[in-house]
């Protein structure tokens, strides 16, 4: 089947073209500048690629909406893939949570059963985007390899990270940020959250290191791309490049961050730190990063939507970025960074993931989305 859309504001890799773009079959076959005759006529609407989402923990939020509770899978899975879709995103990794740990983390088997409950779904014909496996590994965590054991073999899984919550360095490099996490939010006392910190900080000793290197060396032989997180120092960042690593995610440092882009990492950093101007934690701000020239991948982290919102803010508000280049920060650079060379961008040949954008000032409305040529949105 062809489709043709025309009069639409094409966000091609290095300009903006008003013009029409052909789709047959599940590709992109012409562009071309112009208005057609025939087709669809968008109304000067933007026309991106489908968005691609490394890193997005919003599928936890449907699983487990409440301490305590657990959602069924195939509908918790359901309604994230509403939100991903209705949001432009056309590629999804799901981030699934290795390594029990005491802030609630889920117990063996359940990621595993989430990974299937989502291969089912997809081939079911219930889903509307591409999901595909990002393992979140708590390198600290005494059991996280037995949790790693049920996805040896899962061709799923797309990407690694290699995280490691101890306070006292990386995302929580002082105490004074842990406390706010884990003393406030838990209500512990003085004593309690000292003993707490302890047990984190003996862990790590123990297992981090130990584990980190086991992870690297399965990914690299199963040519599984893999993240670094929360890199703040320059012997983080050249610890991440002995392992190979592809993606620097929400490094916590313009150091680590600049270190990290000239050494050819993709550095990730959350669409909602953009829409809100700064990161929750505390840590540096995505668009001081973007300004610096060193933001290469945005996620959407806990917030779909933020994922095309954020493109058209940076865009606006940073004069370096101009629209084709922030659009590629959440299509053709994630694409590239885990080695997705049949999308991410508006060319001929490639995927026909795109997505209708109208935006006149404001918050961007996703009006249209497409799939391989497939309508899903």
């Amino acid at each position: 089947m062809t489709t043709v859309l025309t009069n639409a504001r094409c966000v091609l890799e290095d300009t903006i073209m008003h013009g029409t773009i052909v789709i047959d079959g599940r590709v992109i076959t012409e562009i071309g500048e112009g208005v057609a005759r025939t087709g669809e006529d968008v109304g000067g609407d933007y026309i991106i690629p489908g968005l691609i989402e490394l890193h997005t923990d919003h599928l936890e939020q449907h699983y487990a909406p409440r301490p305590g509770v657990r959602w069924p899978l195939t509908a918790a899975i359901q309604a994230h893939d509403s939100q991903i879709a209705a949001s432009g995103i056309t590629t999804v990794f799901d981030c699934l949570r290795l390594g029990s740990d005491e802030e609630g983390g889920f117990e063996r088997g359940e990621m595993r059963a989430m990974a299937d409950a989502i291969k089912a779904s997809q081939a079911e014909g219930r889903l509307r985007a591409e999901h595909r496996i990002h393992l979140r590994c708590e390198v600290s965590s005494a059991d996280v390899m037995d949790h790693f054991a049920a996805f040896e073999d899962d061709e799923s899984v797309g990407l690694v990270s290699l995280m490691d919550h101890t306070p006292g360095q990386r995302q929580f490099q002082t105490l004074d940020q842990y406390e706010l996490y884990y003393k406030t939010k838990r209500g512990l006392s003085d004593e309690a959250f000292r003993a707490f910190v302890e047990r984190r900080q003996m862990q790590a000793a123990i297992y981090s290191d130990r584990h980190r290197h086991a992870l690297a060396a399965i990914c690299g032989a199963r040519g599984i791309a893999l993240a670094s997180h929360d890199d703040a120092t320059l012997d983080h960042v050249e610890e991440a490049m002995s392992f190979n690593v592809s993606v620097a995610e929400f490094p916590t440092s313009m150091e680590a961050a600049r270190a990290s882009h000239e050494a050819g990492l993709g550095v990730l950093m959350g669409a909602p730190n953009v829409v809100r101007g700064k990161s929750h934690s505390g840590n540096i701000a995505a668009r001081t990063l973007a300004e610096a020239g060193v933001l290469d991948v945005l996620s959407s982290d806990y917030v779909p939507f933020s994922l095309v919102y954020a493109p058209f803010l940076l865009a606006d508000q940073v004069e370096r970025i101009a629209l084709p280049e922030a659009v590629a920060m959440v299509t053709a650079n994630p694409a590239r960074q885990v080695g997705l060379n049949d999308r991410g961008a508006l060319r001929p040949g490639l995927r026909a993931d795109l997505v209708r954008v109208g935006r006149q000032e404001g918050v961007p409305v996703v009006r249209q989305v497409w799939r391989e040529g497939q309508r899903v949105a």
